[in-house]
């Protein structure tokens, strides 16, 4: 069996006997038990001075964990820069909010070739790479400019853009043929696969033809690949167990005494621009507003960890949010009561498992995502015999296999106060039919069979 190389921005070692947070974190490490190999990236360390040449190594089992740390410069100019303020903002199309600064770009391209140099040497000829997310788009072909001839697959955790907007981007023609020097490129949704087709169509001079097993061959840039949608999904069983469990847990006890009888919406998200959560906050006070027998009844409980916080957009949020908190509660909370409970803080996954299995209504309302797994972990979570309603944006991905939550437009505040609205008097029996169809189809599509869809697409790639 071929040894898999997984590369991503971020490693997440995890010591013996714990448990991986987070979807990739989990996917990562049950596809590397399985065959051996190593985990390299990025440390998390940003150190002052250049980026040092000499990797760490953590050996555990067949599993090397390989990190390397940033310098100051590097960490500036290709993670804050144009990683995340010019890739992200854009391939959330968000273009106004995209920077276009050429330091930052050729940072990005300088840590790409460094990570590419320091893993080459470590490769073996029938080794299989699997580069992850937007942080490293030109891994594979930084690799293949090295001699590199290993099977390589890369996989888009965020949506891809429209090519109308991609061009906004100076090097547009350059990052779809970094992407068109993997073997296998992944992508959440049908939607995403049909952008970046319809760029290598129209854009770039390709040719398409359908693939037996799904998605399509593409001919671009003198290379042949395969481009598929391998939608990510999340432990499903695993989770139920913990949601369970963690039902009557000392942190959901306090959580359901200071409800006081009162029924519960949840809203877990990154603080992130991307998230739709201004829209959130003005959809619930519509709600209010709307819908007065619920006053004094409901309580709306965000949970938003802070992130990038060095980047100024969400400095602003953060103060945006918590203004317009302030204003609903101001206007609404009695005594007794406070509508939204605004914490800037982030919770385990046990604890966050009791949170949403008592929470009547799920809301995640993005105004673009690649997929959004809490919509996934919100019905997981769930008792079958009352379970709680997910009101889920058209917008994330999770929607194309989801169908059977309340869909919304996050940009139509007034529909997603209908939607609460419509989960908090659904009657018992609906709710049960519209969970069943959802967990069946989490149960069906979890985060084995996306891990395992993927790593066997890239075992048949022919070497090139």
């Amino acid at each position: 069996m071929s040894r898999l190389v997984v590369v991503s921005n971020r490693v997440a070692p995890v010591e013996e006997g714990k448990q991986a947070a987070g979807g990739l974190a989990v996917a990562v490490l049950a596809a590397l038990k399985r065959t051996g190999g190593i985990w390299f990236g990025w440390s998390g360390t940003v150190v002052d001075g250049d980026t040092p040449q000499t990797p760490a190594s953590a050996v555990h089992g067949r599993l090397t964990y390989t990190m390397l740390d940033l310098g100051r410069r590097d960490f500036e100019e290709y993670y804050n820069g144009f990683a995340n303020q010019t890739l992200w903002p854009l391939f959330h199309f968000r273009p106004g909010l995209t920077s276009i600064s050429r330091r930052n770009r050729a940072g990005y391209e300088r840590v790409n070739g460094f990570f590419a140099a320091v893993l080459a040497p470590m490769l073996k000829p029938d080794d299989m790479v699997w580069v992850h997310d937007y942080h490293l788009i030109p891994c594979g072909r930084k690799l293949r400019a090295l001699g590199c001839r290993q099977r390589m697959g890369f996989f888009l955790h965020t949506p891809f853009p429209a090519p109308e907007v991609l061009k906004i981007l100076p090097n547009h023609r350059d990052l779809v043929e970094d992407l068109c020097a993997y073997d296998v490129v992944g992508f959440h949704t049908a939607a995403d696969l049909r952008c970046f087709v319809n760029y290598v169509l129209l854009d770039a001079g390709g040719m398409v033809d359908p693939h037996p097993d799904g998605g399509v061959v593409v001919r671009a840039f003198g290379r042949t690949l395969l481009a598929r949608a391998f939608p990510i999904s999340i432990d499903t069983a695993a989770l139920e167990r913990t949601a369970e469990t963690n039902a009557r847990s000392r942190h959901a006890e306090r959580l359901r005494e200071s409800l006081v009888g009162r029924r519960l919406i949840i809203g877990v998200d990154r603080l992130d621009y991307s998230k739709g959560l201004p829209q959130r906050f003005e959809a619930f006070e519509a709600f209010l507003e709307s819908y007065p027998e619920h006053r004094n009844r409901v309580s709306f409980l965000q949970i938003a960890p802070p992130t990038r916080e060095e980047v100024p957009e969400y400095i602003t949020l953060r103060r945006e949010l918590s203004e317009k908190a302030g204003r609903v509660n101001g206007r609404f909370a009695e005594f007794d009561w406070v509508p939204i409970r605004y914490l800037n803080k982030s919770f385990g996954q046990r604890v966050l498992a009791g949170f949403h299995r008592q929470a009547a209504v799920g809301l995640v309302t993005p105004m673009r995502d690649g997929m959004n797994l809490v919509a996934k972990e919100y019905v997981a979570c769930q008792n079958p015999q009352d379970p709680g309603v997910l009101v889920l944006s058209e917008f994330a991905g999770a929607a194309q296999e989801l169908t059977e939550a309340l869909i919304v437009n996050p940009y139509e505040v007034e529909g997603v106060a209908d939607a609460l609205q419509r989960a908090l008097t659904m009657p018992v029996e609906e709710r049960r039919e519209r969970h069943a169809a959802l967990i069946a189809t989490l149960r069906r599509n979890d985060i084995g069979a996306w891990r395992e869809t993927y790593v066997r697409a890239l075992t048949k790639a022919p070497y090139q």
